[in-house]
């Protein structure tokens, strides 16, 4: 009589640890979508784009237990294929973000309707591809032809610059000269030397405290680094 009890205490236990599983998954999806549409809605983050995205992911379980807290010990956020304008708002000046990813740590929120919260810390990285820059110099600096953007590795030093190429013909003539994109706060700018010190920034919305640390290019794309203390998010 005993054994079976057991078995059936057991039996209830798996049941009701299946339906707190359950149940936390759901929560967390729910707040997973909430956070990606208050990211698009906030910072433009995947909007006015056919294949632009944006998702937010919670870690750690169970969520219910960090929702009570107020406080979610790790979350990431990931968007793509959305467009940024230079400073200045020249004409075909749109240009394209391949892929943003933030990382969260130590966010803390005053209530659970809340639409903002605080983090600790957010590391992140930008990435847009040569094919991107290159549209948008063409646009922008084009004179006869279209231009190409390529790494340059003998181009510029130190971590906040990184070294590009830029070919093709401009204004009736062959064009082979360096250029950098260089960062500060949540800016990066492209520099020209050879074309007039031509300069154009472009601003990225990101959550305040978030501040652009490092440039560098990479086979796959130029690559942007971001870091930020006691971040504001949603303000």
């Amino acid at each position: 009589m005993r054994r079976r009890w057991v078995k059936v205490l057991v039996v209830v236990v798996v049941i009701i640890a299946g339906l707190f599983v359950a149940v936390d998954r759901l929560a967390v999806h729910y707040a997973e979508k909430e956070a990606a549409a208050l990211a698009q809605e906030r910072y433009g983050y995947g909007a006015g784009s056919t294949n632009g995205s944006a998702e937010v992911s919670i870690h750690g379980f169970p969520f219910l237990t960090q929702a009570a807290d107020l406080r979610l010990d790790h979350v990431t956020l990931r968007a793509g294929n959305f467009s940024v304008n230079t400073t200045v708002n020249a004409l075909g000046d749109h240009l394209n973000v391949r892929t943003l990813d933030l990382d969260l740590r130590g966010l803390t929120v005053s209530s659970l309707t809340a639409r903002s919260a605080g983090a600790d810390l957010v590391t992140g990285r930008l990435t847009i591809g040569y094919e991107d820059l290159s549209g948008v110099v063409s646009r922008l600096l084009g004179e006869g032809g279209a231009l190409t953007v390529a790494p340059d590795t003998g181009g510029a030093g130190g971590v906040q610059e990184a070294g590009l190429r830029i070919t093709g013909t401009w204004n009736g003539r062959p064009l082979d000269t360096a250029a950098t994109v260089a960062v500060a706060a949540d800016e990066f700018e492209l520099r020209v030397p050879e074309l007039g010190d031509t300069r154009y920034a472009w601003r990225v919305p990101m959550p305040q405290n978030i501040n652009f640390t490092a440039a560098r290019t990479t086979p796959g794309g130029l690559e942007v680094e971001a870091t930020g203390h006691q971040v504001l998010l949603g303000r």
